[in-house]
């Protein structure tokens, strides 16, 4: 138990190291390809921070356990965790990270247009992979299709973000880089290469640290006696989005709420579209309580971020009703 614990611990600081570099690294890439703050937080950061939680349910589908059944509750679980954790979990825990500086009635100010692209998107796309659940196993052709669409939706996603780059660098919201580049103070240069080096060692450590978390989580739940659905539902979903976590307070607390934002809401689009289109296919996608419960509350939490920006911004205090509909999906879960 205390291995356990102590591996939950050494991960943990890997992540942390690891996102460091990361948003590092993204910001001199951000600035040196002279693309918005939306781009670099949606596209860029979204993807690269989502590497951890989208391998585990591909490798979960693929093989992980003998058990089928095991395998793809898991990859139902880890598919449908991330995007409640990011609506509700992560932005609550990116909130209190500005709670003392900005105040209950403070703001938080992401740029209004990519902030409200990201989440119609999610909200459209989520919907349509909460609908497939509906449709029976022997319609393929149909079930199929529902797939098809959600990848449409992340294609035209990521097309219509690189079309408002430029319009949002000529009004200032281009991506700056604050100092010197991590990997630049050993002595070598600033270029693109170094920076393309240094995200690829940032991936690598967020890969590995959150994989040894995952490690680490499952032990000691198996030792909790908590099923392989719950556990995928609730456990994985919270070490998977560490990285997002993370690059997100860090982000905020430096006054740059767009790409704090953009790192969640873009991982979101994400998460909601490419891995329930392999779901669908892949696996039973029916409508369990627990898992209908989830995407539920992930639907009701992301309109009311989608209702509630204004041209201030985020009120703090709409931004930690979050956390009280994470709470509120615990305590339905584990009630049953």
């Amino acid at each position: 138990m205390t291995s356990l614990f102590f591996e939950l611990a050494v991960m943990l600081v890997v992540i942390l190291v690891a996102a460091e570099l990361f948003t590092n690294a993204l910001e001199h890439l951000g600035e040196r390809l002279k693309i918005s703050e939306g781009v670099t937080g949606s596209l860029f950061a979204a993807v690269g921070t989502a590497l951890p939680e989208t391998l585990v349910p591909l490798l979960a589908i693929a093989s992980g356990t003998s058990d089928q059944t095991v395998n793809q509750e898991i990859g139902v679980g880890a598919i449908l965790g991330a995007p409640l954790m990011l609506s509700t979990l992560s932005t609550f825990l990116m909130t209190l990270a500005i709670l003392r500086s900005r105040g209950v009635t403070g703001h938080v100010v992401p740029e209004r247009t990519g902030f409200t692209r990201d989440l119609n998107y999610f909200l459209c796309a989520f919907v349509l992979a909460a609908a497939a659940m509906y449709v029976p196993h022997s319609q393929m052709i149909v079930r199929a299709l529902f797939s098809v669409a959600l990848v449409g939706v992340y294609v035209t996603y990521v097309v219509m973000t690189f079309r408002a780059s430029g319009d949002l660098v000529d009004a200032g919201h281009g991506t700056e880089a604050p100092g010197t580049m991590l990997l630049s103070r050993l002595g070598v240069p600033t270029n693109l290469l170094t920076i393309a080096l240094q995200l690829l060692i940032a991936v690598g450590l967020l890969v590995w640290g959150a994989e040894g978390f995952i490690h680490g989580v499952r032990g000691v739940s198996q030792m909790l006696g908590i099923s392989a659905l719950l556990l995928s539902l609730l456990i994985i979903p919270i070490a998977t989005e560490l990285p997002e976590k993370v690059n997100s307070i860090l982000w905020i607390r430096r006054g740059k709420d767009t790409l704090a934002f953009g790192n969640i809401t873009g991982a979101m689009v994400f998460q909601g579209t490419l891995l329930p289109a392999i779901g669908i296919l892949l696996t039973p996608w029916t409508p369990r309580i627990e898992v209908v419960t989830g995407i539920v509350i992930t639907l009701v939490a992301a309109a009311w971020l989608r209702i509630n920006v204004r041209e201030r911004g985020l009120p703090v205090w709409a931004l930690l009703v979050c956390g009280v509909l994470y709470a509120a999906y615990l305590a339905v879960t584990l009630s049953r």
